[in-house]
């Protein structure tokens, strides 16, 4: 696209949805300025470029604010030149954003669920949620690739950045409760492609520590804590 363009990004550093707009716009090779956000204290700034959902990311693309990571990242496939994000055969496209959806509306809430479970009961039904998702992601895989490294052939696309955004959030929740999203004797072709994955040097550059999701994810549920106490004390 000509013209010089005016790109920030509100985001949350541990945030996989953050993650995927990052990953999108290095892709493309588009500079943009990233301001981080405090989801415990959101900004005006924030609130007033997505007065619905009040959540990160949010692109703000010459004053114009767009909300939700999908449609961000085909935003930005669209809008600039490189490489394509999602692939050109249409129905291809079209089976890549089912898994997408898949992905944020079947995969995402289970291993949410997870950390958020509040005994261990709750806790197994997630995993085996979890599980079940990850399993359809393997046959997802074998589909998409055909027999290449990524869900995008020969290199990282749509499909891997949508769920490779969450890779290092299953790694935390393993440090957290010895469970094993990913892996290598039920899912061998999701796991050697994690490895691929997180070996890329783009992907490091966005990725945090592990150790930084823990001490988020024990942050929120300190707060989902603290919210419940003052409920039950209010009544």
């Amino acid at each position: 696209m000509a013209g010089k363009e005016d790109l920030k990004l509100l985001g949350l550093l541990v945030s996989p949805f953050v993650i995927r707009v990052r990953m999108a716009l290095s892709t493309k090779g588009v500079s943009y300025e990233y301001v981080e956000q405090d989801l415990f204290n959101k900004s005006e700034l924030l609130l007033k470029s997505n007065p619905v959902h009040k959540k990160v990311p949010v692109l703000i693309h010459n004053g114009k604010p767009l909300c939700e990571s999908l449609v961000i990242v085909q935003y930005v496939d669209e809008l600039f030149a490189g490489p394509s994000i999602l692939p050109t055969d249409l129905y291809e496209r079209a089976t890549a954003r089912f898994w997408a959806a898949f992905v944020d509306d079947k995969l995402c809430p289970a291993w949410f669920g997870i950390v958020m479970a509040k005994t261990e009961d709750e806790r197994a039904e997630k995993v085996t949620e979890t599980s079940a998702a990850i399993g359809q992601m393997e046959e997802a895989f074998a589909q998409c690739s055909k027999g290449k490294a990524f869900f995008g052939g020969d290199s990282i696309r749509y499909l891997d950045i949508v769920l490779g955004s969450f890779l290092f959030w299953f790694d935390a929740v393993r440090t957290m409760y010895g469970v094993e999203i990913i892996s290598a004797n039920k899912v061998p072709l999701l796991a050697a492609w994690a490895e691929r994955f997180g070996e890329s040097a783009e992907v490091k550059k966005v990725v945090p520590e592990v150790d930084v999701a823990v001490q988020y994810a024990n942050k929120l549920l300190a707060a989902y804590a603290a919210a419940a106490a003052k409920r039950i004390g209010s009544d």
